[in-house]
């Protein structure tokens, strides 16, 4: 018995510090790891940044150059200067802000409706609006296009709001994630009160979704900032532009101002991450509430 006692006590230690290291070690290759995706991911973003800075023939010297020598400021008033680029800021500007203020009010609407309104048919034409999300962006370009030709609006910016405004059905499906969570004790006092499903929806509803709303709201300005291929099908006139299809203009029929190109790829990109930086806490906060609310 008292061999037992003195081993026992030793081993157990061992298996604790044994413990311990792989633990350590486990952590310190995750970390590895991490920051070795990280690196990847940012590169291209690092090399965007260096190359607004160089002349055309720093950029495709064999081997690479990676520091600018000399550094090229110029590049980025000159790129400025290219195009009418305060013209293609206002149009994404303005198309982005009616497109998040439409898409939070309608998604939130029919989020509200879908979890919290019984109406017939409402579980099968939830399923199908959620089956949207399946169908390839592909499919269905050329009979929107036909549609939006049949209307008029072709080479207008209707072409961008109308069908990002009233149509996300990944919001739709995140609110509602949300809105389930919701305590029905909430809406039963609204309606003891007398408040119908507008009030409801608009002093009980909006205000606890807020989370939900603002990661809605930053995804889809980065989207609809970002979108590059609805404009280059539907806008035809420069001065209807947007910010992703005028640095597209830099590239000619045989040749292409990489530096220009750059440049202007960096000033487009400070808005977004503006945006991403000051509001990344709510990104955060409304997906984790949202998961755990579903």
């Amino acid at each position: 018995m008292e061999s037992k006692l003195d081993v026992n006590p030793g081993l157990q230690l061992m298996n604790k510090k044994a413990g311990k290291r792989g633990r350590i070690a486990s952590k310190v290759i995750l970390h590895v790891l991490l920051v070795i995706s990280a690196f990847i991911m940012i590169f291209p973003f690092i090399w965007t940044i260096l190359s607004s800075l160089k002349d055309m023939s720093q950029i495709f010297v064999i081997p690479p150059k990676w520091i600018p020598d000399p550094f090229v400021w110029s590049n980025f008033p000159n790129s400025l200067q290219a195009m009418p680029f305060d013209l293609a800021y206002l149009n994404s500007f303005y198309i982005t802000a009616i497109i998040v203020a439409f898409t939070l009010l309608t998604a939130s609407m029919a989020a509200y409706a879908f979890a919290k309104i019984n109406f017939k048919g409402a579980n099968v034409l939830f399923i199908l609006f959620l089956a949207t999300m399946m169908i390839p962006k592909q499919v269905t370009m050329i009979p929107l296009y036909l549609v939006m030709d049949n209307l008029g609006w072709l080479d207008t910016h209707l072409t961008l709001i109308v069908p990002g405004a009233l149509f996300n059905a990944f919001a739709v499906f995140l609110l509602r994630q949300f809105v389930m969570g919701i305590p029905k004790e909430l809406e039963e006092a609204a309606i003891m009160d007398g408040a119908g499903f507008v009030r409801i929806y608009w002093n009980i509803i909006l205000p606890l979704i807020r989370p939900a709303l603002a990661a809605i709201g930053i995804f889809t300005f980065m989207q609809s900032w970002n979108n590059f291929i609805d404009p280059l099908i539907y806008l035809n006139t420069p001065e209807n532009f947007t910010v992703p299809l005028l640095l597209n203009s830099f590239k000619g029929l045989y040749t292409a101002d990489w530096s220009l190109m750059m440049a202007g790829t960096v000033i487009s990109v400070i808005p977004v991450l503006v945006v991403y930086i000051v509001a990344q806490r709510h990104i955060i906060e409304g997906i984790s509430i949202t998961g755990m609310k579903g």
